[in-house]
């Protein structure tokens, strides 16, 4: 009974191995308690200072281009400098944000510019940090634990996603705007004092420095490999249709549950919390193609499922079970990522990684708040869930290496774990990386 437990439960050997790991585990955990109450006060303070549907989904557009551009930067960033240096700074400088935040909600008359001038800037440096943050992963655990510390990873991520929001949304509708922003505010003293005590993670030798043709060189590399191409593209097309956060508040209104408003948050992280909790079979599991399609197609499914319910608890569930097609996908993603990037282009594809994964829910805002103020909350939602669906199969179909990849045959996965353990690829691979 014991070993079958076991074989459920989730891989802790990372945390044991990597002291970097359990430092940045924790430190990623306090970081998101303190985002998240500024990510829900936030829309709620747009709401509440236009009332505008549109007003609220514009957040996505001030966040696309800085994240665009600095995300790209980041990545020839990060295979340039020390990535724990980039860590640091950038995270010093949401701190610094997060007291705009709440330096305005102390204004007799809080302003609307500053919260979408805020909203561009932590864009900005959020594209700066992800690719330092993401690509230091594969040079902190061994290449035979990413899958468990991804979804290691992915618990911490839940940890803080249930109870966050949830949180965030009592002290929101019972206490205001200043106290959320000053637990941010608090939360990024705390996670920049832990990020010091990061080991330095220098650059490989002979790095480049940042330049255009160095964010090329990353770009011609994934588009010359269909896996990696399949997995920026599902997420990309799953968070453009399906992402409807930003219209949670007008969703709780046409359902007259104002109070579930923070349920609504963090329903998606329950369901990915009970995935995670049951990770222990990810280790063993090689088809992590499969993950990024079926995860993106039950992510799509759950979302369209829950714009058509009329009742709240059933809305919740829906949310829950689309939590757990995310994290299913995106644990596919993350170890394909780890396993077949080479170190020296592991930053620059970090930035990509970054677009693939924030631009789409950036978008996704825009489209839901535009189609909310024209049909409601309601067929927003369920409509975008269809078209998710509808996209990963076209994807699906012309990107068929994706489904098909597998770990121990994969040319690009072997020459990563010859490249982390110091043993020799054959003549074939080597040939193949050049």
């Amino acid at each position: 009974m014991k070993k079958k437990l076991a074989s459920v439960l989730p891989d802790l050997t990372p945390w044991r191995s990597s002291r970097d790991f359990r430092l940045l585990w924790v430190q990623g955990l306090v970081t998101y308690l303190g985002s998240v109450m500024a990510l829900i006060a936030l829309p709620l303070q747009i709401k509440e200072l236009t009332g505008s549907p549109l007003a609220v989904g514009a957040m996505g557009a001030v966040e696309l281009v800085p994240l665009v551009v600095f995300g790209l930067y980041g990545g020839a960033l990060a295979d340039a400098v020390d990535r724990r240096k980039v860590i640091v700074l950038t995270e010093a400088g949401l701190g610094l944000l997060a007291v705009v935040l709440l330096l305005n909600a102390l204004l007799p008359h809080p302003m609307l510019w500053p919260l979408y001038v805020v909203a561009a800037g932590v864009a900005a440096l959020a594209g700066l940090q992800r690719p330092a943050l993401d690509s230091l992963l594969a040079r902190i655990v061994p290449h035979d634990q990413l899958a468990a510390a991804a979804a290691l990873n992915a618990l911490r991520w839940q940890a803080g996603a249930i109870g966050g929001p949830a949180l965030a949304g009592l002290v929101v509708a019972y206490a205001g705007n200043v106290p959320a922003y000053a637990t941010t505010v608090v939360c990024f003293c705390g996670s920049v004092l832990m990020c010091r005590r990061l080991t330095p993670v220098p650059p490989v030798e002979h790095a480049e420095k940042p330049s255009l043709r160095g964010i090329a060189e990353g770009a011609r590399y994934a588009w010359s490999r269909p896996v990696l191409l399949g997995t920026y593209a599902v997420d990309l097309a799953a968070m453009f249709f399906a992402f409807p956060n930003t219209i949670f508040p007008f969703l709780a209104d046409e359902l007259d549950a104002d109070w579930a408003l923070g349920l609504m948050y963090s329903a998606g992280a329950v369901g990915s919390l009970l995935l995670s909790l049951t990770s222990g079979w990810v280790s063993r599991t090689q088809r992590h193609g499969l993950f990024v399609v079926f995860g993106a197609t039950g992510w799509g499914l759950a979302m369209a499922a829950a714009g058509w319910a009329s009742d709240i608890w059933l809305v919740l569930v829906f949310l829950g079970l689309a939590g757990a097609g995310d994290m299913l996908s995106g644990l596919g993603r993350s170890t394909i990522w780890n396993q077949t990037i080479p170190d020296r282009l592991r930053g620059r594809l970090a930035g990509i990684e970054v677009l693939s994964y924030s631009v789409g829910p950036q978008l996704g805002q825009v489209r839901a708040g535009a189609m909310a103020g024209w049909t409601g909350a309601r067929p927003a939602i369920w409509s975008g869930g269809l078209a998710c669906v509808a996209a990963v199969g076209l994807l699906t179909a012309a990107l068929p290496k994706l489904v098909s990849y597998d770990a121990r045959t994969d040319e690009d996965a072997r020459r990563r774990a010859a490249e982390t353990t110091g043993t020799t690829p054959g003549r074939e691979d080597v040939a193949a990386d050049l």
